[in-house]
């Protein structure tokens, strides 16, 4: 399944952003439901995840606080809201899933299903 991340841009400091992500033609399926992000020369790190069907949200101490993670089985996508973002969350959004739910939830090599990123860019 392909999966597409959208909603990335240029923002102040300060400011929000919602990132969305679905599946091309096809049900968002999957336990694992998870945001990474990539900056240049940095390896991809874990951003947030939801555990379907208990709904229960995983975050980057990083990010904990500031973003809020959420599936929306009614439009088939999984959403990322981004408060109070800072320069240093400038990177490359991604979405991927995982068919059963890993307790290495955090691991991108856990995941195998990814689409092309969208990029947010935080100016200070």
């Amino acid at each position: 399944v392909q999966l597409q991340a959208s909603g990335g841009g240029l923002v102040q400091a300060g400011g929000s952003l919602t990132l969305s992500c679905g599946a091309s033609g096809r049900t968002l399926s999957g336990d694992a439901l998870a945001w990474f992000r990539q900056a240049p020369g940095q390896e991809r790190e874990f951003v947030a995840a939801v555990r379907w069907p208990l709904n229960r949200t995983y975050y980057a101490d990083s990010v904990k606080g500031r973003f809020t993670v959420s599936r929306d089985k009614s439009k088939n996508t999984v959403s990322l809201q981004m408060n109070s973002l800072k320069p240093e969350d400038t990177a490359v959004y991604y979405c991927t899933s995982r068919q059963i739910w890993s307790v290495q939830y955090y691991n991108p090599g856990q995941y195998n299903q990814w689409g092309q990123g969208t990029q947010v860019t935080v100016s200070s």
